[in-house]
């Protein structure tokens, strides 16, 4: 049973920076792509960031700029450094990986990891 573990979270004032960390368990780290999505209270979750098989990146609109996603794969970890904090970020983060190595398995496939989750909450 393939588990992914994210820690991490906290909570921090606005304009502050916040690292999470995600570890899996799988065999397999190399070769897949993995992401965060995060989820507010009351809201759907939305995507975050993802990294594919070859540390190609990519953003949601909301945190281009002030967010990097990063891989080491010999640590089969992924990280997310936040940087520039706002009150919208708070949520729960959610790390996820596919068995697959793009990005866009991240989305909608069945078979894919998550993990519990971490929570950032931000204070304006």
């Amino acid at each position: 049973q393939v588990e992914v573990v994210e820690s991490g979270g906290g909570s921090v004032r606005a304009g502050d920076s916040l690292k999470l960390s995600c570890t899996t368990s799988g065999t397999f780290f190399t070769g897949t792509a993995m992401g965060w999505f995060r989820q507010a209270p009351g809201k759907e979750r939305v995507f975050v960031a993802g990294i594919d098989d070859s540390s190609r990146t990519q953003y949601g609109e909301s945190v281009k700029g002030r967010f990097t996603i990063s891989r080491d794969d010999p640590e089969k970890t992924i990280s997310l450094q936040m940087d520039s904090l706002k009150f919208d970020d708070t949520a729960r983060y959610f790390c996820v990986q596919s068995k697959y190595g793009t990005i866009d398995r991240l989305f909608h496939q069945a078979d894919n990891v998550w993990g519990q989750g971490t929570q950032v909450t931000v204070s304006s």
